[in-house]
């Protein structure tokens, strides 16, 4: 059995120094760097971010535990708390007092650009700029609400707040240059339980993310044993700028116990401690036997790959193996999107999606395609599967894979059509800037396919020439089938590959009723009907890739050897360098002279006098044919 960890941890990890000695770690969200806290910071503050070449070091007085420690949006200003009843901004040298609320208990606060911050309290929000050169603050606006927690989202820059005795209902506000707007609040579904028994929503079972380009509350309900549904399963509600947030998608676990949520390339990934495994879902994907938008696991669940960390120190000898790190540790805290923090051992870690291992898991090859078509990192994986399903799958799977492909080929040109035409158009007033539309990995075009797959599936031993040559058509079909216009490169891979299995006839009706369409960069001049001239076209393919008998037995075949240029094909055959092809060509061109003409010489319209002399050189003029006698 191959690798089946579908999951892994990222090569380069983000370390913070000295993990034992910390007191204290913090995570920014917004800036996505670490904490590192000692002592309250009087003997240190190390902050570590994935993009930093250099961590960020300084002291603090030591006024108290640290409760929450962020830099604003760029690292630019500092914001430290320390009791429940203030924050302090520092400003360079400068220390501020920036929230003196008498009865309000301060539960945290969140910057939303370089210099604007927004405090959460148990009585409400209050959203403030800041101007460091003036060592001052301004209230911007202000929310009075009872709120029991909160949650921050720095992508969409919404914060999330929870209220009512249950906390259940949920009030979001979203902030964007300045200000703040109150969006729609919503109610999470609690389970039902036996009364007098009340459920209450646990800031624990909330996370917030963007999936598919929208925002998403995540609930991860647990289910009461006394329930009909006693296994646990993530709701998603959508919440969108504007309008009401609605319950959108439920991802059934089919376990209970304790879990934690990541978002990976647009994957929605559920950790199981327990089981020390993790599932994946796929909001795009529908299952045929389920209700709408109730999702189970794309693959079944396996463990996160392995990791080992590397030992080190004044005392590590270079040959000591590394250490394996413990997964699924319940030191471990995970954030989103798709980071996973280990304070114990010192590491921030990307959490990745690998896809090869996919492949294997997910048989059915068009919901395997619908999968890998909206990652991140699939070219490589979705050539490969195409290849593994010309030999391994029956046609119409292979239908199947190309045309899910194709479709997505289409939207591209179709997408840079209209992006051109706008282009040339000019802009229009009161329309928005038109953007180029953005060549994914998922684009699969004709180059990709005939490099990476058609061309070596041709050569592939023991694979049936009908079986080849119905897979060639059937992309060809897709193709057709989008309106996409076919490369002549492809017709000529047909082309080739019936003349190599002596399939004259088969490529003759494939002309003849129009399957194959004229190749457009091998069109002449001059007007001629259609077989005609998709005749000359075949044979100019066959002697361009020198298969000069090839280009003879094909002309044979639809009776048009007595009409071809000899000069053509001896000039291909002298060109071959091979002697006994040139030969074999030279005399086949003197028989047909003789059995025309009654005389095996040329006539001088043919222009093959240099053939003739490059003829005696090599064979003598005695190897010349005699007209025949009689």
């Amino acid at each position: 059995m191959g690798d089946e960890h579908y999951l892994e941890l990222c090569d380069n990890p983000v370390q913070f120094e000295n993990a034992s000695s910390v007191n204290n770690v913090f995570f920014d969200e917004a800036n996505k760097q670490v904490f590192a806290v000692r002592s309250g910071g009087a003997t240190g503050v190390v902050v570590k971010g994935p993009d930093d070449k250099n961590s960020v070091a300084f002291r603090m007085d030591d006024k108290g535990e640290v409760k929450c420690i962020k830099f604003s949006i760029g690292n630019k200003i500092l914001a430290v708390q320390r009791t429940s009843k203030s924050v302090v901004i520092s400003c360079l040298c400068f220390v501020f007092r920036s929230l003196q609320t008498k009865n309000a208990s301060v539960l945290g606060f969140c910057w939303t650009n370089w210099n604007e911050i927004v405090f959460i309290t148990d009585q409400g929000i209050e959203f403030y700029q800041v101007f460091p050169d003036k060592r001052s603050v301004k209230l911007l606006k202000s929310q009075s609400i009872n709120v029991n927690w909160y949650q921050y989202c720095p992508e969409t820059a919404v914060i999330l707040l929870s209220t009512t005795v249950q906390g259940n209902v949920l009030q979001p506000f979203a902030f964007r240059s300045g200000t703040m707007s109150k969006m729609s609040k919503f109610e999470i579904e609690l389970p039902v339980v036996p009364k007098p028994a009340k459920l209450s929503l646990s800031e624990r079972d909330i996370a917030m993310a963007t999936i598919y380009g929208q925002l998403y509350v995540m609930y991860l309900k647990h289910h009461s044993r006394t329930a009909n549904s006693p296994s646990a399963e993530v709701v998603l509600y959508h919440l969108p700028r504007e309008g009401a947030c609605k319950k959108s998608h439920v991802l059934k676990l089919n376990t209970t116990g304790k879990f934690a949520l990541n978002i990976v390339d647009n994957l929605v990934v559920v950790h199981h401690q327990s089981s020390q495994t993790s599932l994946i879902f796929d909001i795009r994907l529908r299952e045929p036997d389920c209700a709408v938008n109730t999702h189970q696991p794309v693959l079944p669940a396996r463990s996160i790959h392995p990791y080992r960390i590397p030992l080190s120190g004044p005392t590590v000898v270079p040959s000591q193996p590394a250490v394996p790190c413990q997964l699924y540790s319940s030191s471990w805290s995970v954030f989103q999107p798709d980071i996973i923090i280990s304070a114990s051992e010192g590491y921030l870690w990307y959490l990745q999606v690998k896809l090869p291992p996919t492949v294997n898991l997910l048989q059915d090859k068009g919901k395997l395609m619908d999968f890998l078509l909206r990652r991140r990192d699939c070219k490589m994986v979705i050539l490969s599967v195409c290849s593994q399903s010309t030999t391994a799958c029956l046609l119409p799977v292979v239908a199947t894979v190309f045309d899910k492909l194709n479709q997505v080929y289409k939207e591209y040109l179709e997408a840079e059509q209209t992006y051109t035409l706008a282009m040339e158009s000019g802009p229009s007033r009161g329309s928005a800037a038109q953007k180029r539309p953005v060549r994914t990995q998922a684009v699969i075009d004709q180059s990709d396919m005939y490099t990476h797959v058609l061309s070596a599936f041709t050569e592939r031993k023991g694979v049936s020439h009908k079986f080849i040559i119905a897979v060639l058509m059937e992309y060809i079909r897709s193709l057709n089938q989008f309106q996409i216009t076919v490369q002549h490169y492809l017709y000529e891979l047909v082309i080739k590959t019936l003349v190599q299995h002596n399939l004259f006839y088969m490529l003759h009706q494939f002309l003849q009723y129009h399957v194959l369409s004229d190749s457009k960069p091998l069109v002449r001049a001059t007007p001629q009907p259609r077989l005609s001239t998709a005749n000359d076209e075949i044979v100019e393919v066959l002697l361009s890739k020198q298969q000069v008998l090839g280009a003879l037995r094909f002309i044979r075949s639809v009776g048009g050897h007595d009409n071809v240029s000899a000069r053509k094909f001896l000039d291909a055959a002298q060109q071959t360098g091979d002697q006994m092809l040139f030969y074999t060509v030279f005399r086949f061109f003197q028989q047909r002279n003789q059995r025309l003409r009654g005389n095996p010489a040329f006539n001088p319209g043919e222009h093959c006098e240099e053939h003739v002399v490059h003829f005696k050189q090599l064979f003598g003029e005695q190897a010349l044919m005699k007209p025949a006698t009689v």
